[in-house]
């Protein structure tokens, strides 16, 4: 008697399958790694599991039960896993084979008064926090601070972060090139991943890139070091030479010149 091994057919769209659920794995991975989410999974989990084993044994009360939880189960999943969500969704919104480098000497020159303020207040150690909008409105947050539509410079960014400065406590939040507000307030981020050892400035950096796809700036004021936040990531310790390249990447697309300069209103 022959015995025909049983072969299962797979396709080249079944890898490419395997593949892009693997990688949506592993991102939602990331984004739930050190954060309350990963323990609120494995409860659900472990729920799952109890399901099946009811089921299995036809236990008629129990599976009732479950069968009632599993109509809203959907709903308490989208409810309970809001953040990590909508910050995969942003993710998977950034397709960076779209981003042009190519920048006018206008986009040129406005992201050189920006590098050119944060060299300056970094080697003076004066704390700042600089937020740049992108695709994701932040209306909400500009709200909190003093307006400003003010344009794009280098003596004012230094002016406002100065310690004497009534609106330097709080981020500055720049909108199309332009200084939209100051002393506005942030989110807090809760990440247990991040550093024990970093203050609200930073925390707060972290915080709107958690619920937007901004991108952020941050000058200790302890140490005057530079750091940038993006996708609910920080990277420190970034050089004057980085960061002007992390601003053309993250912004040269969307950093397009005002048709006529504003002024700051009083």
């Amino acid at each position: 008697m022959t015995l025909i091994p049983w072969v299962i057919p797979i396709r080249v769209v079944d890898l490419l399958e395997i593949g892009l659920v693997a990688y949506i794995l592993y991102k939602l991975y990331q984004l739930m790694r050190g954060t309350i989410a990963v323990q609120i999974f494995a409860g659900i989990l472990a729920l799952y599991i109890i399901q099946l084993m009811v089921t299995a044994a036809d236990m008629t009360i129990l599976r009732a039960l479950f069968g009632s939880i599993s109509e809203v189960f959907v709903l308490a999943v989208i409810i309970l896993f809001q953040p990590e969500i909508r910050r995969l969704l942003l993710l998977l919104g950034q397709n960076p084979l779209v981003r042009r480098f190519m920048r006018s000497p206008a986009q040129q020159e406005r992201i050189g008064e920006i590098v050119s303020a944060i060299e300056d207040l970094s080697k003076r150690r004066i704390g700042a926090l600089i937020v740049f909008e992108r695709s994701t409105g932040l209306r909400s947050y500009i709200e909190t601070g003093a307006q400003l539509h003010a344009q794009v410079s280098r003596d004012l960014l230094v002016t406002i972060f100065y310690s004497q400065n009534p609106l330097h406590d709080g981020a500055v939040i720049m909108r199309d090139a332009r200084i939209e507000a100051a002393r506005c307030i942030l989110p807090i981020s809760t990440n247990m991943k991040l550093a024990t050892n970093l203050g609200l400035r930073h925390r707060a950096a972290v915080g709107i890139t958690e619920v937007s796809d901004a991108f952020v700036i941050v000058v200790s004021e302890e140490t005057g070091q530079i750091s940038t936040a993006s996708n609910g990531e920080l990277k420190a310790n970034i050089s004057i030479a980085l960061l002007d390249n992390y601003i053309v990447e993250a912004l040269a697309p969307s950093f397009e010149p005002e048709p006529e300069p504003s002024v700051v209103t009083a």
